[in-house]
């Protein structure tokens, strides 16, 4: 069970990916997660900095699409605004939305990472559907009430795999990479 836990890789941002890696290993698609990966959950303007990730990412031929449990609404302005497709509702971790992605992208779970900031949604998803996943540091940290239980069980989970000489972030603090597929 554990195993789906774990993320592949682990960075402070989206703007720390190593899109080299990437294409190294492969990987030709990114789905992203909106909320507290791309802009905090309470926020509805991308910074320039992420932006301008998105826009290198695409340059150096990745194709990227938002994968949110978010309402449409919320990714309809995030899409347009970045130039990329989405796929709202997804109810992750089920694997179904992130599929939908694939589809969009024509492209198989091999040759897609998932990123995000929720070991139980993101990670938890990507590694079910078998893509190479990234958690990335939430970038808000003050968190909606109910997301507070969430993140508690995330820390517990943290705590077994640093237990398991795993190495995970937790709140700002940053380790270093987990391992390769």
């Amino acid at each position: 069970m554990f195993h789906l836990l774990r993320p592949c890789r682990q960075v402070g941002s989206v703007l720390e990916i190593d899109l080299d890696e990437l294409r190294e290993l492969g990987i030709r698609g990114i789905l992203l997660d909106l909320d507290n990966t791309l802009l905090a959950w309470d926020n509805l303007v991308l910074s320039d900095e992420v932006q301008n990730w998105v826009r290198h990412a695409i340059a150096e031929g990745f194709q990227l699409c938002i994968v949110s449990n978010a309402h449409w609404m919320r990714l309809e302005t995030q899409s347009v605004v970045l130039g990329i497709p989405y796929v709202a509702d997804a109810m992750k971790p089920s694997t179904r939305a992130m599929r939908k992605a694939l589809d969009l992208m024509g492209l198989s779970s091999h040759q897609a990472a998932m990123v995000g900031d929720q070991i139980f949604t993101d990670i938890l998803g990507g590694n079910r559907l078998g893509l190479f996943t990234i958690l990335v540091v939430p970038i808000f940290l003050k968190e909606q009430w109910w997301m507070k239980g969430v993140r508690w069980m995330e820390t517990r989970v943290v705590r077994t795999l640093r237990g398991r000489g795993r190495r995970i972030w937790r709140g700002r603090e940053l380790k270093s990479k987990v391992h390769k597929n």
